[in-house]
């Protein structure tokens, strides 16, 4: 009998998420998005960005546009409005202090497949998520930190 109850713990162990990520499951509303490069803090999406972050117990879904978008029906306006999009979506794990996510769709196809980690913070119901320096993506010759603020809105 013991043994049968100690298979099931191990089991239930394996089976449900951490402790870490059943805090983290929810819907987030985005606060704000600073890029450090250089040593220079910009934000890329504005100072009002707008999107969401769904964190289920096993799967995360993003989706952020930026402040002031317009319809674009150019070329060249379309292209600014992809610039002004970033949406992703793939399995989660929390390791301690980071969260490892493995996308599976991206709006840029060099993420598809691959692991994004952030370091994360949940202080009351706000969720921060913090890059480790990483290869500044419109000049891979430099560094960049990114920092997400997002609340908790369910």
């Amino acid at each position: 009998m013991l043994r049968l109850i100690c298979a099931f713990v191990l089991v239930l162990s394996i089976a449900s998420p951490s402790l870490g990520q059943q805090s983290l499951v929810g819907t987030y509303k985005l606060i704000s998005t600073d890029v450090v490069v250089g040593g220079s803090a910009t934000q890329p999406l504005g100072k009002t960005p707008h999107g969401y972050v769904v964190l289920t117990p096993t799967r995360a879904v993003f989706f952020f546009t930026a402040e002031n978008r317009k319809f674009g029906t150019s070329v060249d306006e379309k292209a600014a409005l992809f610039d002004t999009l970033v949406g992703w979506s793939g399995m989660y794990r929390v390791e301690g202090g980071k969260i490892v996510f493995a996308v599976d769709a991206s709006w840029v196809e060099n993420w598809n497949g691959k692991d994004q980690v952030r370091n994360w913070a949940l202080a009351g119901n706000r969720l921060t998520f913090t890059s480790d320096p990483i290869p500044f993506a419109r000049d891979p010759s430099k560094t960049s930190v990114v920092r997400q603020v997002m609340e908790k809105v369910e």
